[in-house]
């Protein structure tokens, strides 16, 4: 019985080594909730999700079913993390480079504007499904890293940066949308809390503090002022990310901050990532038809990833290296630079994130079926496509 033990906890911890171990353990949440919302355990699923979980410490009073814990809470471990990382790539990575950010910026852009126009040109008459226009705009960086993961060695480095840096600039602006469009009434109080918070984090930083308790004590006031303000809560984790000190007072030593993204890149690849998903994803798909599809919601989801993704991010980035402003990488070509782009087209994670807070309130059931159903349906054919074209074009 040992050797068997051995034989699998060597298997998993070879599989959580590896670059796509995160895209394929989504996978399998994401699936695992669509099979469970369309079998007889869907009561018990919807109800686990409903189930009311409340914290009171004297006056302050949180209330919240367990999804939004999910949503609001969890994810702004997310963000915190994306947080991180971009301060990272700003100041000592890829992004710190004016040259090199160029291309993937203008990529990202085209990447964002284009699906968001195309949403928005097939619900123009519908001002409730035209909140909706920002969830085709996001790219999950997970999903799509964990394909190109899948091809190894065949991939240029330059590829893998370019997908990096363009995800990450996709991130950013995901989180100025969330930030303007998608902020409800603000709470002036929780306001100023938030603002104080900021502030002290700010004298943290700037004295080189380099305890973690407190910023996280600092941090977890921030999240409650921020979740009472009517800004999302998961704003809280990108702020309180960009206080974290990156420098260090020796060579040989590795900073605050980038010892907490090597510490909760698992937790939150592994474990957070694919529990939202599981979260989110499940979609009765009893009644479904062409129909449903061709209803505007679902078909300007489905039309903004697969084809607004892949037509914004090359024709900006053709436009930026026709003017010169931008030069393409000698690693890379334009057959894998559009393989790339339709990764892109999985929107997955951030879709469905961007969906929830569109129609969380005033929108109907159906509404956020149609939602769920159009993000599914085009992430899949876009990394479907992506992946087979891929595999065509890049180096054997």
């Amino acid at each position: 019985m040992q050797p068997s033990n051995n034989t699998f906890q060597s298997f998993f911890q070879r599989f959580l080594k590896k670059e796509s171990a995160s895209g394929i353990l989504l996978m399998i949440a994401a699936i695992s909730a669509i099979i469970i919302a369309n079998t007889p355990l869907n009561n018990i699923y919807d109800d686990l999700l409903e189930v009311p979980v409340e914290v009171r410490v004297g006056a302050l009073h949180i209330a919240k079913p367990l999804i939004l814990w999910i949503n609001d809470g969890l994810m702004a471990i997310f963000f915190f993390l994306i947080g991180l990382e971009l301060k990272r790539e700003l100041i000592e990575g890829e992004l710190s480079e004016p040259k090199k950010i160029i291309l993937p910026a203008c990529a990202a852009i085209g990447g964002m504007l284009i699906p968001a126009l195309i949403y928005a040109s097939l619900n123009l008459n519908d001002p409730a499904a035209l909140r909706g226009w920002a969830i085709p705009a996001a790219t999950d960086i997970a999903f799509a890293l964990g394909i190109l993961a899948v091809f190894g060695k065949r991939v240029p480095v330059a590829l893998k940066i370019f997908l990096v840096s363009l995800a990450i600039m996709d991130d950013m602006g995901a989180i100025v949308i969330i930030a303007i469009f998608y902020t409800s009434e603000l709470s002036t109080t929780s306001l100023l809390i938030a603002a104080v918070s900021l502030i002290v984090l700010a004298i943290f930083n700037n004295r080189n503090v380099r305890s973690i308790t407190p910023y996280i004590l600092v941090g977890i006031i921030l999240w409650i002022a921020v979740l009472k303000s009517g800004v999302h809560a998961t704003l809280a984790g990108v702020l309180l990310a960009f206080f974290i000190p990156l420098k260090t007072n020796s060579k040989h030593e590795r900073s605050l901050a980038k010892n907490l993204e090597h510490d909760l890149h698992g937790s939150v690849s592994y474990v957070i990532i694919p529990t939202f998903a599981f979260a989110n994803a499940g979609v009765p798909l009893d009644g479904l038809s062409i129909n449903t599809l061709l209803e505007p919601i679902p078909l300007g989801i489905i039309m903004g990833l697969f084809f607004g993704k892949q037509i914004g991010i090359m024709l900006f980035s053709f436009i930026a290296i026709k003017l010169g402003i931008a030069s393409l990488p000698d690693e890379i070509n334009w057959k894998q630079l559009y393989g790339v782009s339709l990764l892109c087209g999985v929107g997955f994670t951030m879709s469905l994130f961007i969906g929830s807070l569109a129609f969380e309130q005033g929108g109907t059931e159906a509404t956020l079926m149609n939602d769920r159903l159009g993000i599914l349906i085009g992430s899949t054919i876009s990394a479907i496509t992506g992946y087979f074209y891929l595999n065509k074009v890049l180096p054997k």
